[in-house]
C-alpha cells in the first residue's frame, strides 16, 4: 500500500481510508467529477521542477522545455511563467505555443522534416533558434528566410557517435539514425560550411541528443568533448571573428526520472554540477571559452508529477499450465492512453488508490481494454485478490510521452487531463467525445 515518494508525485497522499488525494483533491472524487481514464497534474510538482531545473543550470534561459513530452496551452503557460525556454518539434507545436501567447524569442524549434510551410511559421514568428538537421534544410530556410528578410540564428545538430540510456552508454554507435548530420562522416562540419555560405543563417551554436532515460553523465562527457573538438575545428577554419557568435552548447534531453521505487536518478544539482563541469573542462582542453550550456528536459519535468486513474472493468484467472494461472485485470483505458509499454517494454509502478484492501497479494497483469494482445499497461504487479470491478488504479509517472503520444485506436476517445493545486482540480483538456469521433467525417 506504500507509495514511493520518488515515484508518484509530491502533493500525493494516502488516507487512512485508502483513499489517495492529488494536492488536497480525492481520487474518487476526481473520478466522479471528470470520470476515467484520467490524467491528473500536481500543478505544485510541475512548476517546482521547473524552478529547480532552471536553478540548477543558471537560469530558464538555460533549459528549454521539450514540449514533445506533453503540450497543451496550460502547460505552455506554465513553462513561461516559470521563466523557461521552449522546444517544439512540429507546427503543430509550434501553433499550440503560440495560441498561449508563449515567447516566441524563447521557442526553438526541431524536427528532421520540417516543411517549408514550418519553417516559415517559425521564421514569420520571430523563433529565437531552428536547429538545422539535414543540408537540404539549409537550402530550403535560407530561402524562407531571405524571402522574409531577415537573418535566422540556428544551430547544426550533430551526430556524436554516443548512445546512452540509464546507466549505459555506447561511445562508438548510433551513427545509423534519421536525426543529425555526422560528425564522424563530416557531415556535421560540411553543413557548417554551408551556414557560413549564407547571407540569411546565422549559425549560433552546436547542438545533439544522446539518448533517454540517463542516469549517468558519462555519454554526456563524450558528446561534449567530441562537440567541442568540433567548434575548435571551424575556429581553425573560420577564425575567431567569424565564429564569435557561436556561444550555444545544447546537449539535448533525456535526463531520467524515477519509474519503479528501484530507480536511482541523480538529483538534478548534481547532475548539473557535473554537466557544467565537463563543458567548462572539455572547452578548456581545446582552448575555447565556455559556452553557453542548453539543456532540454521534458520527462523530467512533466513526468514524475502525472498519474494516470483507471477504473477496473473485469478480473480473470487464465490457467498457464495445470498448476499455475496468471490473473487479468482489465481497466477502461490501455495502449491508446499510454503506448510505452507496448513499444518500448516501459515499466510503470500501478496501486489501488480507492480503499483499503486487507486481501492477500496475487501476481497479476494490469492490461487495457483494445483488441490487441500488446495491450499491457503493467506486464506483471502484485495487486490485492479483492481486487474488483468498480476499483480504481493509479499508474504513476504518466505525465511524459504517453497524453503525447495517445491514439483513437478502437475509436477509445482520448482522456480528459486535469490540473489540481490547493485542494482545487481544473479541467486543462476535456475529453474526446463521439461527436469529436465524427468530426473528420465527410459526405453521407
Amino acid at each position: 500500500m506504500l507509495l514511493a515518494p520518488n515515484v508518484w508525485p509530491r502533493n500525493l497522499v494516502r488516507g487512512d481510508d485508502g483513499v489517495v488525494s492529488v494536492a488536497g483533491v480525492s481520487v474518487t472524487d476526481l473520478a466522479e467529477q471528470f470520470g476515467t481514464p484520467l490524467f491528473v497534474i500536481d500543478e505544485d510538482d510541475f512548476r517546482g521542477r521547473c524552478r529547480e531545473i532552471a536553478d540548477a543550470f543558471g537560469g530558464g534561459e538555460h533549459v528549454h522545455y521539450a514540449s514533445k513530452a506533453f503540450l497543451c496551452s496550460e502547460i505552455a503557460r506554465w513553462v513561461h511563467q516559470e521563466g523557461l525556454s521552449l522546444d517544439v518539434a512540429t507546427g503543430g507545436e509550434l501553433a499550440v505555443a503560440l495560441h498561449a501567447d508563449f515567447p516566441a524569442e524563447r521557442i526553438t524549434v526541431h524536427g528532421n522534416n520540417k516543411s517549408v510551410e514550418e519553417l516559415t511559421a517559425a521564421v514569420n514568428a520571430g523563433v529565437g533558434h531552428i536547429v538545422i538537421d539535414s543540408e537540404i534544410e539549409i537550402e530550403r530556410l535560407e530561402a524562407v528566410a531571405g524571402a522574409a528578410g531577415v537573418v535566422q540564428d540556428v544551430l547544426v545538430r550533430v551526430t556524436p557517435g554516443v548512445e546512452a540510456h540509464t546507466h549505459e552508454f555506447i561511445s562508438t554507435a548510433h551513427e545509423d539514425q534519421k536525426f543529425g548530420l555526422s560528425l564522424a562522416s563530416g557531415a556535421a562540419m560540411e553543413a557548417v560550411r554551408r551556414v557560413f555560405a549564407t547571407d540569411n543563417l546565422r549559425l549560433v551554436g552546436l547542438h545533439c541528443h544522446v539518448g533517454s532515460q540517463i542516469f549517468d553523465v558519462s555519454g554526456f562527457e563524450i558528446a561534449a568533448r567530441r562537440l567541442l573538438g568540433l567548434l575548435a575545428d571551424v575556429v581553425a577554419e573560420f577564425g575567431v571573428e567569424k565564429t564569435a557568435q557561436m556561444s550555444i552548447l545544447d546537449l539535448g534531453g533525456g535526463l531520467g526520472i524515477s519509474y519503479l521505487p528501484q530507480d536511482d536518478p541523480p538529483p538534478m544539482k548534481e547532475l548539473a554540477d557535473k554537466l557544467k563541469a565537463i563543458v567548462t573542462n572539455e572547452a578548456a582542453a581545446v582552448g575555447l571559452p565556455t559556452p553557453t550550456l542548453v539543456v532540454e528536459p521534458g520527462r523530467a519535468i512533466a513526468g514524475p508529477g502525472t498519474i494516470t486513474l483507471y477504473e477496473v472493468g473485469t478480473v480473470k484467472d487464465v490457467a498457464t499450465s495445470p498448476t499455475a494461472h496468471r490473473r487479468y485485470v482489465s481497466v477502461d483505458g490501455g495502449m491508446s492512453d499510454n503506448i510505452r509499454p507496448a513499444l518500448y517494454a516501459a515499466e510503470y509502478d500501478a496501486r489501488l488508490v480507492s480503499r483499503v484492501s486487507d486481501g492477500s497479494a496475487v501476481l497479476a497483469r494490469i492490461v487495457g481494454k483494445h483488441c490487441e494482445s500488446g495491450d499491457i499497461i503493467v506486464r506483471d504487479t502484485w495487486v490485492s485478490d479483492d481486487l474488483g470491478p468498480g476499483d480504481l488504479l493509479a499508474v504513476a509517472a504518466t505525465g511524459a510521452y504517453c497524453y503525447s503520444m495517445s491514439s483513437r485506436y478502437n475509436m477509445l476517445r482520448r482522456p480528459a487531463v486535469v490540473a489540481v493545486k490547493d485542494g482545487t482540480a481544473r479541467l486543462i483538456l476535456r475529453r474526446e467525445t463521439i461527436e469529436d469521433l465524427l468530426s473528420l467525417e465527410v459526405g453521407q
